[in-house]
């Protein structure tokens, strides 16, 4: 029930592929360094999410790691095919369509791309409901980094997840769901696959903020519409700066990303977070509403 199509010169709209069968090279570097970038993208309802994003963001992070990929045309036609494929097969109601670009064995090696389109793990729909529980890490390195290290590739979203998988594994066999990094000096940075959101509440007055994007995190595609959706309805925007102290002070606290959405988190290292239910509402409403 999943689809695969792989960017191909020979094949304009993609060539469709059996996601069982073998074939990536194991001499790529993107395969045995992880050395690529990606994207995941939520389809519901006959629509990709914020496609324009995340194939905008595609091409920063591939540039960041001075990677030549396919331009969007190419993207949009292979996923177009891959997507045909997927409904055809029956579909889902929620689905993850996943772009890849990975470096070939040498470096002048055109990139491998390719485009999987596969069922969204009920987990998600399930923590969006019900909230996760949040451990907070230390990354191990200052808020100031990014700037002074760029090789370090801060920001751009690479197939180099073994930390935050880890981070993720450490959260699990402690009794979390989930992680929210900080910097080495007290700065809240990001979850391993999600944005930081916070609300803070001032009589009528509905403000909503994300940590500072100079820190190295990852521009999130989601909290990005999700402003701009509560720009319009009359929140108050911010960009940090934010440390774990305004978490407990505020009215609530999400992680946010293209599939789980927005998802509540109902404690911090143990400790119960203030949650308002009706801007959690408010801002859940938004969220479905991004195309």
């Amino acid at each position: 029930m999943s689809s695969l199509v792989f960017l191909d010169p020979a094949y304009p709209a993609g060539r469709i592929a059996d996601i069982d069968a073998p074939h990536l090279p194991v001499t790529l570097q993107g395969v045995n360094r992880g050395d690529g970038v990606f994207e995941s993208l939520l389809y519901t309802r006959n629509t990709v999410r914020k496609l324009d994003a995340h194939l905008a963001r595609l091409q920063e992070s591939a540039a960041a790691c001075a990677l030549t990929i396919p331009d969007e045309l190419s993207w949009r036609a292979a996923i177009d095919t891959a997507i045909a494929d997927f409904d055809a097969d029956g579909g889902a109601d929620e689905a993850v369509v996943k772009l890849v670009a990975a470096r070939g064995v040498a470096d002048s090696d055109p990139a491998w791309c390719w485009i999987t389109v596969s069922p969204a793990p009920a987990l998600g729909r399930e923590q969006r409901a019900s909230g996760i529980d949040v451990l907070l890490l230390d990354r191990g390195y200052d808020s100031k980094l990014a700037d002074r290290a760029p090789w370090l590739l801060m920001g751009a979203k690479t197939l180099s997840y073994a930390v935050n998988m880890a981070a993720l594994r450490y959260a699990h066999q402690h009794g979390a769901h989930d992680v929210i990094f900080t910097s080495a000096d007290g700065m809240v940075l990001e979850g391993p696959t999600s944005t930081v959101l916070v609300a803070q509440r001032d009589g009528d007055t509905k403000r909503l903020i994300t940590p500072l994007l100079e820190t190295g995190i990852l521009p999130g595609t989601t909290q990005a519409a999700i402003f701009a959706a509560a720009e319009q309805a009359g929140w108050e925007l911010g960009y940090g700066p934010l440390q774990p102290s305004d978490l407990y002070q505020s009215y609530g606290v999400w992680l946010v990303s293209s599939v789980r959405l927005l998802t509540p988190v109902r404690s911090l290292d143990a400790k119960p977070l203030h949650f308002d239910a009706e801007l959690h509402e408010e801002l859940s409403e938004l969220s479905q509403s991004i195309r």
